[in-house]
């Protein structure tokens, strides 16, 4: 899924002529940790490496230096770089000191950057919003409806959720024109005052609904996606949060239902059972579990 993410986004900033450099800051915060950490390791190598170099460029640069060794000067420079300064290696020359210099400048600039970065990643809201793999199209109260289920998955309260779900599809105009529609989707419920556990969002598929006459065959011939957006106040951050999922075609089953997964435990507390998450039924006469909990 992660991989997913960023290949959606390294495309949509090659659509948008950028590059993955035309925004180094957004790429920053959103790559992944090992991605990051790495990152900054191999910069944090290769500019001391540099510099290594350009002390080596002056014999005698660096005094108590073995003369032409390049992991002595690495090190001063990681040394120099980092303030550590043990005092064993020091610049012996105007020449070196200069480039001490420069380079004691632009360490500090680099920890102050790699600092920032940091904590600008560790205090990006997440939401831990799992939605089920599969959406259904099952009876409920006589009507055809579109059901899929979220849970949150900190347990905590989300405030004032709400969400939102788009068709996507191509659509043919009058004027022979190929074009990419979004059609708002009517939910049952679209808010809720809080949001703790599950949430089985329904669709009522009335003759209004872009999903009236449609079927997985239809949705595959329009290139068709179900854009779901969930998003709310995070009681314990205090911030608003959200989340994204994509239903294609082939994740719509018709004829199936949501296999219930809200319990009681002997507390009298209820759980989600997490096993049986994704879990479909065949459609009975009986009708899915319903509401917010």
């Amino acid at each position: 899924m992660i991989a997913g993410r960023m290949r959606e986004r390294l495309s949509a900033w090659k659509t948008a002529g950028r590059g993955i450099f035309g925004d180094l800051y957004h790429a920053l915060i959103i790559m992944g940790w090992p991605t990051f950490v790495l990152g900054v390791g191999l910069l944090f190598l290769l500019v001391n490496a540099g510099f290594a170099l350009a002390y080596l460029a002056q014999p005698g640069a660096i005094v108590h230096a073995r003369a032409g060794s390049f992991g002595d000067a690495f090190f001063f420079s990681v040394q120099t770089m980092a303030t550590i300064g043990y005092g064993i290696m020091y610049p012996g020359t105007l020449y070196a000191n200069v480039l001490m210099s420069l380079e004691t400048l632009i360490g500090l600039f680099g920890v102050a950057f790699a600092t920032g970065l940091a904590f600008a990643r560790f205090s990006r809201p997440r939401a831990r919003i799992r939605f089920s793999t599969a959406a259904v199209v099952t009876q409920y109260h006589g009507v055809p409806t579109l059901m899929f289920r979220v849970v949150n998955e900190r347990g905590n309260q989300i405030l004032e959720a709400r969400v939102r779900m788009t068709l996507m599809r191509n659509e043919l105009s009058p004027e022979g024109h190929h074009m990419r529609r979004f059609r708002d989707m009517v939910l049952l419920r679209d808010s809720t005052p809080s949001f703790s556990y599950s949430w089985t969002v329904m669709h009522p598929i009335t003759g209004s609904s872009p999903l009236s006459a449609a079927s997985r065959e239809t949705l595959e011939a329009e290139d068709a996606e179900l854009v779901v957006i969930l998003a709310g106040l995070d009681e314990t951050l205090a911030q608003t949060i959200h989340a994204r999922h994509v239903y294609k075609p082939a994740a719509i089953h018709w004829g199936y239902r949501l296999r219930d997964v809200l319990a009681k435990d002997p507390h009298g507390h209820y759980v989600v059972d997490r096993r049986h998450f994704d879990a479909l039924e065949p459609e009975t006469d009986g009708t899915p579990a319903d509401g917010t909990h």
